[in-house]
């Protein structure tokens, strides 16, 4: 590697040590089209015969099937025929919806493919899981999920979380000569091993082939919408049930009046609802997907809609993720600036403004931050432009501040072998490495928080330099910079990495990783969606008041939460300082407790307990394995202002599934009363069953689904999240369902007892307003126009029109008249029906217009 910006090289001649290489590329392309790729057997596709069944045993489509057994022993072959038509309409509906759901998810199970650090050609790199094949050297580190069966060959303090394959909590250490198996979990250390299987025959493999053919489960708002429907049905049946005992007290035949009410069941649910569900909150996904946020489970995309507080971890979240080191301090109080551009190996170190010679000082606590770290720098390639992080970014910066400091990384790295290490211990905040020299004598080399390093016995110090470096430290933080100490000390024999000894300051390095641009603009319009950004992070408190004051969270005179603290004390911290893993969880639980939906992000390993536990746990796209498999929703980007593009959907897709409901539950409501009512109106039986199908079938089918794809109102990230105990028919739904049905049903006898009072085809008028009243209300809860906007789903039109030209046909075309029953209408009647049948729709609209007042964007009215 070639660097700039410093004059000196190696301090000391290096030694032979052997880098390993790896597979060569094109050895490794070989061997992947000789044995596949490195994936599980995937769940077997379900045949289309099973899909069909599962449909057809829909315990609401069995009674239309039971219906037309009955139709067709008793020769009424027109309603049978109308009853076989619904069935086949809704089955392909269901069907075609249940696969589009599944590509979907395919779809997002391709993006969120893992990937693994492997060395080919003497190269570290970062490719596809599905990629290694047998005799891949593969590395790993702590956060890492092993992704593929590895004979080790490194194992430095390596324990193993193995619960995915053994069921035990307990972790496992492992050793150079062992296996480590796919899908466990690197807890602690590093370690590096070549491939021995891939696939189907790794561990995880074979475990995956027992399991494959497991049933996937419903997501919580599915089976929400599954309960609704069979209360719905109870209901249905009751009223249904007194509509056949109206009838047949009437003098009506037993067998009609028993066809009609169970339409009449089928009628009044929408039983194609659980399958719309899916396909929306699947296609929602699949549009969260296209805008860098992958969800790795449906019922984030419906929970994204109620989150109310995002607890947000620093780091390559709300600021760039990009760490560079921009100014250090030496043992001697001399403070420096370096400049440089990302993780480019070249730049410059200046003091007081004016470029410098790198000092010996200098150098060293550059070296010593280099041999203390497992990160490495990746050159720009075809599909990169940038110098890139191998490992952690914090770590990186340091590999790239060694080089603008004029030290070859690798070359310096092959000079002072690490022979032993103590991994970055979370509860002494400090990583402790030893080197052997040229001379055989051992480098021992600790870096991590200044208070550890600072606070511990040092040599070659006296009390007011380490103070003054503490206080250094202190102001550097204050700065919004991260700091950390180092200390080093050349020994004879390698001592107690627990507690070393005899070590001296070799100085401080404060990295700095400015805010994302807009990063405040993006906190402000969290609050504007009244929803509660935090700020939770492992860094100094000083640290976390600079950015917290940046981002418009914190100011001072308002609690921040560190340490040792209660942080779940005062509940309008918005800012948690020095947060250990433990305590992430605890302020998470606290919030829950107190009602909040908490949307948690982080990166590290150390994050995934608390992206379980968190409502929507949000993962970094560059954080660790175990991160994003502890995670609900990914984000490519590490853009947190994805998030709000992934609430604003979530709630897009709430609202329409709400919108179906007042529409097609509406309808439902609406036939059952002019059934029930109609007789004491003089209308003995207002519908037959084959009309009470057909509408069934225009309303149900094709605009219900297109109320689904609606986009999102005018301000819907401007409103308040939705509570999470409120019920899908909450928020005034309920009540919305009842006025809009009556309203429908009082439009449709007014116009059926004119109609019979003026001698007209009465039967055939209430079936031509009763389908068109209801479309009309499809357009009149259709989601506002967007400013702007040119189009509103124009899908939705198109459904409304064809489904309006074919009910609109029962009446004038013959061979639909004699399947319906229905009787012709002439031009005058027929646009009078269609005028009496705006009626409810334009009443919805205007009643809207009166609750919504100028300004203001509730969305609840809809």
């Amino acid at each position: 590697m070639t660097t700039t910006g410093g004059r000196g090289g190696i301090l000391e001649d290096p030694v032979d040590l052997a880098v390993p290489v790896g597979l060569g590329a094109a050895e490794a392309a070989a061997r992947l089209r000789a044995t596949g790729p490195n994936t599980v057997i995937p769940p077997p596709r379900q045949h289309l015969a099973v899909r069909i069944l599962n449909q057809l045993t829909d315990p609401l489509v069995a009674l239309l099937l039971a219906a037309a057994a009955v139709t067709t022993v008793l020769g009424d072959y027109p309603d049978t025929s109308v009853i076989v038509l619904v069935v086949l309409v809704n089955t392909v509906i269901g069907v075609v919806q249940e696969v589009r759901a599944d590509r979907a998810i395919a779809a997002l199970d391709r993006l969120a493919a893992p990937a693994a650090r492997v060395v080919r050609d003497g190269r570290e790199l970062a490719v596809p899981a599905a990629d290694l094949v047998p005799g891949d050297l593969v590395r790993v580190e702590a956060g890492d999920i092993v992704p593929a069966d590895l004979l080790l060959i490194e194992a430095n303090r390596l324990h193993l979380d193995e619960s995915a394959l053994t069921g035990e909590s307990v972790t496992v250490g492992r050793t150079p000569g062992e296996e480590a198996l796919a899908g466990t979990v690197v807890t602690t250390g590093r370690a590096a091993g070549t491939v021995l299987r891939t696939g189907a025959v790794s561990a995880l493999g074979r475990i995956s082939a027992l399991v494959a053919g497991t049933r996937p489960t419903t997501t919580p708002l599915q089976r929400r919408l599954s309960a609704l429907g069979r209360v719905l049905g109870l209901v249905a049946v009751a009223l249904s049930g007194l509509v056949f005992a109206i009838g047949v007290i009437g003098g009506r035949p037993v067998v009609d009046m028993a066809i009609t009410a169970v339409s009449l069941v089928v009628a009044a649910v929408p039983e194609s609802l659980p399958a719309v569900v899916t396909l929306a909150l699947a296609l929602g996904a699949r549009r969260m997907a296209a805008a860098h946020a992958i969800p790795r489970q449906l019922h984030a995309v419906e929970t994204l809609g109620s989150v109310t507080v995002i607890a947000s971890d620093k780091t390559g979240t709300l600021t760039e993720g990009r760490m560079a080191v921009q100014q250090v301090v030496t043992a001697d109080g001399a403070r420096y600036g370096v400049t440089g551009t990302g993780y480019a190996p070249y730049g410059t170190v200046h003091r007081d403004g004016a470029v410098v010679a790198v000092p010996e000082g200098l150098r060293r606590l550059a070296r010593a931050g280099l041999l203390c770290n497992d990160a490495a720098l990746s050159p720009p390639d075809d599909e990169r432009p940038d110098w890139a992080a191998v490992g952690d970014p914090l770590e990186a910066a340091l590999v790239a501040f060694a080089a603008r400091c004029g030290l070859d990384p690798q070359t310096t790295r092959a000079a002072w072998p690490r022979v032993a290490e103590h991994p970055f211990d979370q509860a002494q905040r400090r990583m402790i490495t030893v080197h052997r020299s040229c001379d055989q004598r051992y480098l021992v080399v600790c870096k991590g928080a200044p208070e550890s390093i600072l606070g511990a016995p040092l040599v070659d110090a006296t009390a007011e330099e380490i103070d003054e470096l503490t206080a250094t430290a202190r102001r550097l933080a204050a700065e919004g910079l991260r700091v950390l100490a180092v200390a080093a000390a050349l020994v004879d024999r390698i001592p107690n990495l627990a507690a070393p000894t005899g070590l001296r300051p070799v100085g401080l390095v404060a990295v700095g990783d400015p805010l994302r641009v807009g990063a405040p603009e993006i906190a402000d319009s969290f609050d504007t969606a009244g929803v509660r950004l935090l700020l939770i992070t492992g860094d100094h408190p000083a640290t976390a008041a600079a950015i917290g004051g940046q981002l418009g969270l914190w100011r001072v005179g308002d609690p921040l939460a560190s340490g040792d603290d209660d942080q779940t004390a005062h509940p309008d911290t918005r800012v948690f300082a020095r947060t250990q893993p433990e305590q992430k969880l605890d302020i998470i639980a606290g919030l829950q407790a107190h009602g909040e939906v908490v949307a948690m992000t982080g990166d590290g390993v150390n994050d995934a307990p608390a992206l379980r536990r968190a409502d929507i746990g949000v993962a970094m796209g560059s954080g660790t394995e175990v991160a994003r498999q502890a995670a609900d929703l990914v984000l490519v980007d590490d853009e947190l202002s994805t998030v709000a593009t992934a609430i604003g959907e979530g709630r897009r897709i709430y609202d329409n599934i709400r919108r179906f409901l007042r529409y097609a539950l509406a309808g439902g409501v609406a036939e059952i009363m002019v059934m029930l009512t109609g007789p004491l109106f003089g209308l003995a039986v207002p519908l037959l069953p084959a009309q009470i199908l057909w509408v069934n079938l225009l309303t149900h089918g094709v605009p219900g689904v297109a109320l689904g794809a609606e986009p999102a109102e005018p301000g819907t990230l401007r409103r308040p999240p939705r509570s999470p105990q409120e019920s899908v028919l909450g928020a005034g739904l309920g009540r919305d369902v009842l006025v809009t049905g009556s309203l429908i049903a009082a439009v449709v006898l007014g116009a059926g007892v004119f109609a019979a009072h003026q001698g007209l085809p009465w039967q055939s008028v209430v079936f031509v307003v009763l389908g068109l009243a209801q479309l009309g209300v499809a357009l009149a809860v259709r989601a506002p126009r967007l400013p702007g906007a040119r189009h509103r789903n124009p899908g939705l039109l198109v459904a409304v029109a064809t489904s309006a030209l074919l009910q609109v046909g029962g009446v004038l075309f013959a061979p639909l008249r004699e399947l319906l029953g229905t009787d012709p209408l002439g031009p005058s009647v027929m646009l009078a029906c269609a005028a009496v049948s705006v009626v409810p729709g334009l009443a919805l609209r205007l009643a809207r217009r009166w609750r919504r007042p100028a300004g203001t964007l509730t969305g609840r009215d809809e």
